[in-house]
This record gives structure tokens, sequence and C-alpha cells, in this order.
């Protein structure tokens, strides 16, 4: 029994006030009512804690809490708890002798309180996570931020990393954490993680291309303006490239309006997609973390105490598996919603493309007609094959990925 193993209390000993070392394939638990006073917990949250039962029980969860934990990390944490929303976090706890342990932990709103599941991070996100909480941590000693300001400058944080809000953020280090676990361990992950994985890749790769045809569309936005100026020089025989002009620039502007209703603020429709990609994922974790963590609970039935009801909590835990997957199938049937969307979406752009590209051709013929004179057009022409050429590829393989999102909710629907 690994609560009672010899090598941990050895251990133990020699890293007094230092880091209190548990086993990777241990996962805990604890059970809180509403006010955060705890009401279970499972035999490794015990040990780790260092507290006797009586002791735990009744107790206010803060009991645990290290000094080194930022203020605005758990008035994030509370927030989203609060609005129904489950939550991943990374928490440094303390034992009763001072010692400290790293956590991943699973926080949950139940009927009645709240339920924290953990497993002990090993990815390299711990190290990044470290380093923002101990900036946070800085700026809310030094520059005296409460917990909402200092919770916002966690959201910045985060943002200055990469990641487009904590949601984002959570389902990535969740997936990291899980697939790191079960690598050590020899566990494979599921057919719904993998496919959740895929997705959220794929959405990633999205991002880069639009990113790409957004440059693309930025270099060619000054061919209407050359236009007018080449259609001014040949008067008369401009009129053509003049009105070309006219046509090319009301293109562009639609194009702009394109990428703005695509791409940006947290109502556009990558955004949307995005957003329900990365919270499937995270639910899906949720889903296979908990189902571990009730699949160990009664292993140590016999270190429980009385106060403990093992049967009620044994029910709670798996009314958690079962909100998750539930959950999961909810998120995943927004996927597909927002993938029809996202189609549609880029259905109009290629609408916009077949109208560059009639205007290419146009520019290519009057650039054959004016001969020596439309040496100048053709440096534009040549301008728009390079811009069209790779707004073509960018699109094409946003379509591939949007497949490969479709094509994964697909075989996920079979599955629920």
């Amino acid at each position: 029994m690994t609560e009672l193993n010899p090598e941990f209390t050895a251990e133990a000993q020699r890293t007094a006030k230092g880091a209190l070392p548990f086993a990777i394939g241990e996962m805990f638990y604890s059970r809180t009512d509403k006010r955060g006073i705890i009401a279970a917990g499972n035999s490794v949250f015990q040990r780790l804690a260092g507290y006797d039962w009586a002791d735990l029980i009744g107790a206010p969860h803060k009991i645990i809490r290290h000094e080194d934990m930022p203020r605005g990390v758990f008035h994030m944490m509370w927030g989203r708890l609060q609005d129904g929303m489950p939550t991943g976090c990374y928490v440094k706890n303390k034992a009763k002798d001072g010692r400290y342990y790293w956590v991943f932990a699973l926080v949950s709103p139940t009927e009645n309180g709240y339920l924290s599941t953990r497993l002990k991070p090993t990815s390299p996100m711990l190290e990044t996570v470290q380093g923002i909480y101990a900036e946070l941590l800085r700026r809310e000693t030094e520059e005296g931020l409460n917990a909402a300001d200092s919770a916002k400058a966690l959201d910045e944080l985060f943002r200055a990393q990469g990641f487009s809000n904590y949601g984002t953020f959570q389902a990535t280090a969740m997936a990291q954490e899980f697939e790191m676990r079960a690598r050590q361990l020899g566990h494979p992950l599921d057919t719904i993680q993998t496919r959740f994985l895929d997705m959220s890749k794929a959405i990633s790769d999205v991002a880069e291309e639009t990113a790409g045809m957004t440059e693309a569309f930025r270099a060619i936005r000054t061919v209407p303006m050359n236009m007018s100026i080449i259609a001014s020089r040949l008067e008369n025989a401009g009129g053509p490239i003049s009105a070309i002009s006219v046509n090319y620039s009301q293109m562009l502007e639609e194009m702009s309006s394109w990428v703005t209703t695509f791409v940006q603020g947290d109502k556009c429709v990558f955004s949307k997609m995005r957003g329900a990609i990365f919270e499937g994922q995270f639910l899906s974790f949720a889903r296979a973390i908990q189902a571990e963590m009730n699949s160990e609970f009664l292993k140590h039935e016999a270190v429980y105490p009385d106060s403990i009801d093992v049967a009620a909590e044994r029910a709670r835990l798996e009314a958690r598996e079962k909100d998750f997957l539930q959950k999961t199938a909810a998120s995943l049937h927004n996927v597909e919603i927002e993938a029809r969307r996202f189609a549609r979406s880029v259905l109009d752009m290629k609408r916009y493309v077949t109208g560059l590209s009639s205007t290419r051709m146009m520019c290519k013929i009057e650039s054959a007609s004016l001969a020596e004179s439309g040496t100048e057009l053709a440096g534009i022409v040549d301008q728009l094959d390079a811009g069209q050429n790779e707004i073509e590829a960018r699109l094409a393989r946003i379509v591939e990925l949007n497949a490969v999102i479709q094509g994964s909710t697909g075989m996920l629907r079979s599955l629920f």
C-alpha cells in the first residue's frame, strides 16, 4: 500500500522542510462544503497533508495553503467555480510539518460544495507556471495588488505566454500533465482524448495559416493605389486599369471585413471554434482523471475513518465522472456547430479569392495589350501572382484542417 510505503517515510525524513515526495501514479482528492470546509478525502490526501483525520475533517481547506501561492490564483479559481465552471490549476500546498508539494488540481462545483482531484505535475509547464506565480507574488507584495487586480495580472501573464485565455491554458496544461504521466506509467490515451488533441492541433495550425494569410493581404493592399498611379500616367489608355483598380479596392475591403469577422475578437468564428475545441479537450481529460480517481478510491478503504461514508463518497465520485462525460458530449456538439459555421465562412473567402483571380487575369490582359507601356503593370501582375498564390495555398490548408476537425467530430459522435 503506497500510503504506508517505508520508502516514502525515509525520503520524507531526508527532505524535511523541502519537497514532500509522492509517486506519480498516486491520485488524491478532497471534498469541501460551499464554505471550503473539508468534508472528506482519500488516504493519499491525508498522508500528504500530515494531519490526523480528526484534525482534517471539519477544518478549512486553507489549512494546507502555502504562502508562496498568489492570492490572484485563488481569486480566479473561485470566480470560475462560482460561475459553475470546472477549473484546472497548479497549486503549491503545505503539509503540517512545513514541507510543500505541487499538484495539478481539477476542481469542480458539486451540489453541496466542491471536489478537487489532484495529480503530480511533471511536464515542463510546471516550471513556466512557477515563474508566473513568482512574478505575480512579487507584484502582490511590492505593488500591493489586491486579489481581483492580481487575477487580472495573472490573465495577462498567461496571454503573454501565447494563451488566448485561461480556458485554453488549463486545457493545454491538463493534457500535457496527463500525457506525461500516462507515458511514464505506460498507459495509452483513449480515443476521445487523442481525437480532441488532433482537433486542438488543427485549430492551432489554422491560427498560423490565418496569420500568414492576413500578412499576404497586407502585402497587396497597395496594389489599387499603384494601379491608379499607372492609369493616370497612361491617360486615355488607362481607363480600364482605373476601373480594375476600383474593383480590386472594393474586393480588398470585403476581404478585410471577412478577416475581421473570422479571426478578430472573442466572438469571431475562429475564437468560438477554438474555445469549443479546447473546452472539449479539457473536459475529456477531466473525465479520464476522475475515472482513474474513482478506480483508485476503494483500494485503501481500510484506512478511511468511520466519519467518511465510503459508499456515499464513491457515489459522489462516480457522479463527477458521469457529469464530465455528459459535458464532453455537449462540448462536442458545440464543436460540430462551430465547424459548420467555420466551413461556411471559408466558402465566402473562396468567393473573394475567385474575384481576385479574375482581377489578376484582367490585369494580365491589359498588361499584354499595352506592350512597352505595360511594363509597370506587369510588375503589379507579378505581385498579384505571388500574393494570391500564397492566399490560395493557405486557404486550401485551412480547408484541410477543418476537414480534420469535422472528421474527428464524426468519429467521436459514434462513441457517445
